[in-house]
């Protein structure tokens, strides 16, 4: 595919940063790779920090509530968390195949792809509804509330998993703009979303203006609410005609053929989340029984190295499309450069950000609660866990190197190991014979991280990933 040279970017680092937020079209396929990792990442990196805004804006909020309406609000989030996992695993197969049609000259294809992604999203977001919506009390207890928190919180999670449709659109229609080389846009998206969710968050939950005071519950309905005009934004790019990637009438049609290929790449990505965030929900129940205190600072804690994380999920996104688009454009050795250069690059980023996180826990978690002792765990949290962050970098984006090639294979066999055979029960020793207690399971998550990275450079070496066929 060529661009004329009209749009050509101009040269220079600002120059550069400029055409990366205007969304300026590009050949991915061509040029220094430093610049074209620049121009992904930095819109990706700018839409994964406003993903995670959602999640530091809503514990600001609801930690004026207390320690019980914030471990209901870790408890959602963890139910929360397996829509994340399915809609992440459909990501992967919807960007690899966008950037695999994209880099062999073929932007109708992509579109055909990018329909039966949202298909397939919605129709898996509708079961996932309905069953969030009738189960929200047990799935609470299921993951360690007792039952007058899992009564107490049972309207905030229905409201979070009736609307997971917004978190599914969101992902998927955003991993499509980014296959296809449009990350500006996807970072518009979740700009619009964070700032009704801003403005709506105060007022919903604490009653401001004409709007009734909901409490807990007002924080489900800002979020969803601002995720759902996200998504119309994100439908009208995509019709409008103007985009890098256009869906026409004539294209909404299922393609069962495609959905299969489809299925068969984003299927095995499902399990990769599936199985990583149901590591993580093994950490609730491990920590559960230890109290609302460690389940309240343990949340507050995680929401900000989620916040500090996903914009390194950024970078690894960009290695992702340069891998797709590359591997398409029968160029895999520009692919691989392209892996080591973000991973360096992301590296420097959260090894810069842990030690600003270790030496300014105690004022970050001050923002959030006034209470010593959730305070403390959450201090503790962040400053274990900062010491993986440079390692954590290069497991983050070997990772979504393969998954950006269609081998989504490897790593879900990485995660299973590195896990559910290492990091859970070295949570459960570490935290209950080893008496570490919470922060045994911070030990746990900064150890298992490492690892990951480890084991994940190894195997990117390895080279098999070039040969896959999507």
């Amino acid at each position: 595919m060529s661009y004329p040279e009209a749009v050509a970017p101009a040269e220079g680092l600002w120059a550069a940063v400029r055409d990366s937020i205007r969304g300026e079209p590009r050949d991915y396929t061509t040029g220094a790779i430093g610049r074209a990792v620049v121009l992904l990442a930095i819109p990706m990196v700018l839409e994964m920090s406003m993903q995670s805004l959602f999640a530091v804006v809503d514990v600001f909020f609801v930690a004026r509530l207390g320690p019980e309406a914030v471990a209901i609000l870790g408890l959602s989030d963890s139910l929360l968390a397996l829509v994340f996992s399915v809609a992440i695993g459909l990501c992967m197969g919807t960007t690899a195949m966008v950037a695999r049609r994209i880099g062999e000259g073929s932007p109708a294809q992509a579109s055909v792809a990018a329909v039966q992604a949202m298909a397939t999203g919605l129709a898996v977001s509708i079961v996932l509804g309905v069953g969030g919506v009738v189960y929200a009390r047990e799935l609470l207890m299921l993951l360690g509330a007792t039952p007058e928190l899992a009564q107490n919180g049972r309207v905030f999670a229905a409201i979070m998993l009736g609307g997971n449709a917004t978190v599914m659109l969101l992902f998927l229609v955003n991993a499509i703009f980014r296959g296809a080389g449009d990350a500006a846009t996807a970072m518009r998206s979740l700009w619009l979303a964070n700032l009704i969710n801003i403005v709506l968050d105060p007022m919903l939950i604490f009653g401001i203006g004409p709007f009734p005071e909901l409490g807990l519950e007002g924080a489900a309905i800002a979020t969803t609410f601002g995720r759902a005009m996200g998504v119309l934004y994100q439908l009208r790019q995509l019709g409008n005609g103007r985009g890098r990637i256009v869906v026409r009438w004539n294209q909404l049609s299922l393609d069962p053929t495609i959905m299969r290929r489809l299925l068969r790449v984003s299927g095995v990505g499902v399990v990769q989340y599936l199985v990583s965030t149901a590591s993580f929900l093994g950490l609730i129940r491990i920590l559960a029984p230890l109290g609302d205190t460690a389940l309240a600072g343990y949340t507050i804690g995680i929401r900000i190295i989620i916040f500090v994380l996903l914009p390194a999920w950024g970078m690894g996104n960009a290695g992702a499309t340069l891998v797709g688009q590359n591997l398409g454009a029968g160029n895999a050795e520009r692919a691989e450069r392209s892996v080591w250069f973000t991973a360096r690059c992301a590296s420097g980023f959260l090894g810069s950000l842990g030690l600003i996180i270790w030496l300014s826990a105690e004022p970050i978690v001050a923002l959030f609660t006034t209470e010593a002792a959730v305070a403390a765990v959450a201090i503790s949290c962040l400053r274990i866990v900062s010491y993986s962050y440079v390692f954590w970098a290069f497991g983050l984006v070997t990772v979504q190197a393969f998954n950006g090639s269609g081998d989504t294979t490897t790593p879900t066999w990485i995660n299973f190991v590195v896990f559910w055979v290492v990091q859970l029960p070295l949570a459960w020793t570490l935290s209950g014979p080893a008496g570490f207690g919470a922060a045994g399971v911070f030990w746990a998550i900064a150890g298992s991280q490492t690892l990951l990275a480890v084991v994940g450079v190894t195997m990117f070496r390895r080279g098999s990933w070039k040969a896959r066929e999507i």
